[in-house]
């Protein structure tokens, strides 16, 4: 039988014994973790669509991206934490590993704190930037601002999550995410269906869930070793620390919060559309995550890979894992497309009993998902690339791709093709661009640490 307390201490050094098992095994419980998470979002529109109607399905739709920009950065975040630990994981300085525990709470609280009253503050004004329709504005702002109490819960989580990946555990925090993920079920049940909360029954769901997940992994970093388990009394900003983890967090986390800045310029226009392409694109980014869970997984399977192994000075084995990755991802992909675009019609039908919903729904993932295997070469390049330490070159590709470029092309469609399947390719189209810079910066070996302390110095 399963024991909480025997999966305190488990660890696993990624830096020695064959690569495509470590990956494979390291990942999987990632995509379970990743799928639960997301889950927890696709919960409540389900919910929420079949019980309350499409109105209030395009009032968490449009309410969607604003969420994912604030969690979105503080994951981008905890990049440079993961990476920063794994590495001093890897080579066994745990006294260091202890002071990036401690840090990386007091930097949680303090930011989390921050981002929840701005977010609540703000929300209903960002919500007309976007161009959300009048009728589904009421309702997408207090969807926001009570799923906002949940906030330090979810980054908790996902920093906390991130540390016990950069020690090789993968496995727990993809249980804690399961048992919240059937809380929340269980909490849209209740609240939506039982009780009739409506939509404020739906993020209360998740208030609860994720508190639940965030406490399993905060417990869980409180009984890991002794020489650098967390200590409530210890908690505090290092500020020498801190701006190592900014040195290569930021970057990481400017870049996640340029590509949903860049979906949000897509969702303004996109709600321009009317409510059933609000709809149906809240839809399609549910039943994209059967694609896009599998190679975000493996990119972060890949990007601790490669810290713990460039830690330790291993090149040619990180070099190695990250072509393992791009070949799993491949695969994967490969048959998760396929799998989705067979049953399109019927996974949209889970959203929606709308058939205009459903049909345009549909008509995006044709346009998008044949081009999908594009991203495993921009998730799994990008991670390897993090996992080095240098994430500022590939926040300036990102930057420049997935937000000029986009927007560039997005204003061409508009004018030109100005539907929502017109607006869907603007993904594949930038995916291209992303790809080709981050291959070239990857063969370049600019972020090879070996290679650049061995270049001899101009002038």
């Amino acid at each position: 039988m399963f024991s909480l307390k025997d999966n305190k201490n488990k660890t696993r050094d990624l830096t020695r014994g064959p690569i495509a098992p470590q990956l494979f095994w390291f990942s999987l419980p990632l995509f379970a973790g990743s799928l639960i998470q997301q889950l927890y979002s696709t919960v409540d529109l389900i919910f929420v669509g079949q019980n309350l109607g499409k109105d209030a399905a395009a009032a968490v739709g449009a309410s969607t991206f604003i969420i994912i920009i604030i969690i979105g950065f503080f994951i981008g975040l905890s990049v440079g934490i993961g990476v920063i630990a794994a590495r001093e994981f890897a080579r066994g300085e745990y006294a260091e590993l202890s002071r990036i525990v401690h840090c990386t709470a007091g930097i949680t609280i303090a930011f989390s704190a921050v981002f929840t009253v701005l977010g609540i503050w703000l929300s209903p004004t960002i919500l007309e930037w976007m161009n959300t329709p009048p009728e589904i504005m009421h309702w997408g702002t207090v969807y926001i601002r009570v799923f906002l109490l949940s906030l330090f819960s979810i980054v908790s989580y996902n920093v906390g999550s991130g540390i016990l990946r950069a020690l090789g555990n993968s496995l727990s925090p993809m249980i804690y995410q399961l048992i919240g993920g059937i809380a929340n079920v269980i909490g849209n049940f209740l609240f939506v269906y039982y009780w009739n909360f409506g939509i404020v029954g739906s993020a209360m769901a998740t208030v609860v869930s994720q508190t639940l997940a965030a406490g399993l992994v905060i417990h869980h970093l409180c009984h890991m070793d002794e020489r650098y388990r967390l200590r409530f009394g210890q908690i505090h900003i290092d500020w020498p620390l801190a701006r190592e983890i900014f040195r290569i967090g930021i970057p990481a986390a400017i870049q996640t919060t340029v590509i949903t800045l860049s979906n949000i310029v897509v969702q303004t226009n996109i709600n321009g559309l009317g409510v059933n392409s609000i709809a149906a694109y809240a839809a399609y980014f549910k039943v994209e995550n059967v694609i896009y869970l599998p190679i975000m997984s493996i990119g972060q399977a890949c990007s601790t890979f490669v810290s713990q192994n460039v830690g330790v000075g291993k090149i040619m084995r990180s070099k190695r894992g990250t072509a393992i990755a791009i070949y799993f991802g491949l695969a994967v992909t490969a048959v998760s497309i396929c799998t989705v675009l067979y049953f399109a019609d019927f996974a949209f039908s889970m959203f929606t009993d709308d058939a205009d919903v459903v049909a345009i729904g549909s008509s995006i993932a044709f346009v998008i998902m044949p081009f999908y295997f594009l991203y495993v070469f921009l998730e799994v390049l990008a991670s390897a690339i993090r996992g080095s330490g240098s994430t500022l070159p590939t926040m300036f590709i990102i930057l420049v791709n997935m937000c000029v470029i986009r927007i560039g092309v997005l204003k061409l469609i508009m004018y030109f093709n100005p539907t929502a399947s017109g607006v869907a390719w603007v993904y594949p189209i930038t995916w291209v661009f992303t790809v080709a810079c981050l291959y070239w910066y990857y063969k370049s070996e600019r972020w090879n640490p070996v290679k650049v302390l061995a270049r001899p110095e101009v002038g």
